[in-house]
């Protein structure tokens, strides 16, 4: 397989560095395997000779050109945390040829892939439209406001539809490389994955900081510190909204709308939060916690964190 990894102004240098590392890694142990697979040929390629790095380094990269015949394109992330210059990089003139390039290459159905920030370059050029993809968690209010048209699931680490993959959160770059090697092997995958010390996350849920996604929107924020107030009591969607003085209706849509959610399973997840917080820091019973972040039985917080976190209240307290 060819990979052209694109090398741009102001790309995230672990992301860059990763998707690199990864596919060597997965060509210098290929060899351990009984059946090996083809070899991965990796270019870096860029729109000029050298490409300054999001941390001012300087990478050596080949013609963009390059990847009209490559197999796969791989996107890493844009090195911007900050949502609104975020957008402004995306959608602006100095970045205008790498969206040209993924939506020159979609056109010919040739497959793309990218993580993290560099999702929002593919967005912006129009790829992702109608289908599934998913990104950086704590970026998805944004995300999901500017690309309403994309079938957005921030709690996935990657996904694959119609040719795209997409993966989360910054070091999801390992996890995107890591499923390229998988399509080919999934023995070498796990091997790499091996060497590289690098745990399976399908998912990004664990890592959500609910507060962090509420700061998108005022009223959601509101609700978020209403919620943590009342946390070690049942309390109603109605009791809620009357706190907030808003409609049932209106807190309901407004959760929807910025957090793709349901105001239950926002609030679910500051009580795991917290009941997770408590059995990392306390020496407090499961009963006791259960009771602190709302719940009569223990039970019922058990499932919850392991549906949740996918880890049991024993591994939780080790950790």
């Amino acid at each position: 397989m060819d990979v052209s990894v694109l090398a741009y102004e102001g790309v995230f240098d672990s992301g860059l560095s990763a998707a690199l590392d990864v596919l060597a890694a997965a060509n210098a142990m290929r060899g351990e395997l009984p059946q090996p697979p083809p070899a991965w040929n990796v270019t870096t390629i860029g729109f000029s000779r050298q490409v300054r790095t999001g941390a001012g380094h300087l990478v050596p990269a080949e013609p963009a050109s390059a990847a009209d015949t490559a197999d796969l394109l791989i996107v890493p992330a844009l090195a911007e945390r900050r949502p609104d210059a975020l957008l402004d990089r995306v959608a602006g003139t100095d970045l205008a040829r790498v969206r040209k390039l993924v939506a020159e290459r979609r056109d010919r159905e040739a497959p793309v892939a990218s993580a993290c920030t560099g999702t929002f370059l593919l967005a912006e050029s129009g790829v992702l439209d109608g289908i599934r993809a998913t990104t950086t968690w704590w970026l998805a209010p944004v995300f999901r406001r500017r690309y309403p048209a994309v079938a957005l699931d921030e709690t996935s680490m990657v996904i694959s539809s119609r040719g795209v993959t997409t993966a989360g959160a910054a070091f999801g770059h390992v996890d995107l490389a890591l499923a390229v090697v998988r399509m080919a092997s999934p023995a070498l995958a796990d091997l790499v994955a091996r060497y590289l010390v690098v745990d399976e996350r399908p998912s990004q849920s664990a890592y959500t900081i609910p507060s962090a996604l509420a700061q998108s929107d005022p009223l959601i924020a509101a609700f978020e510190q209403w919620a943590r107030r009342h946390l070690d009591t049942p309390n109603s969607l109605a009791e809620a909204a009357h706190a907030l003085g808003v409609s049932e209706r209106t807190l309901q849509r407004t959760v929807r709308r910025v957090l793709n959610t349901t105001p239950v399973r926002f609030v679910q997840d500051l009580r795991v939060e917290q009941a997770t917080h408590l059995l990392r820091t306390t020496d407090l019973s499961l009963e006791t916690i259960a009771r602190k972040v709302g719940y009569e039985h223990a039970t019922t917080l058990r499932a919850l964190l392991r549906d949740r976190t996918g880890a049991t209240t024993t591994g939780l307290r080790t950790r």
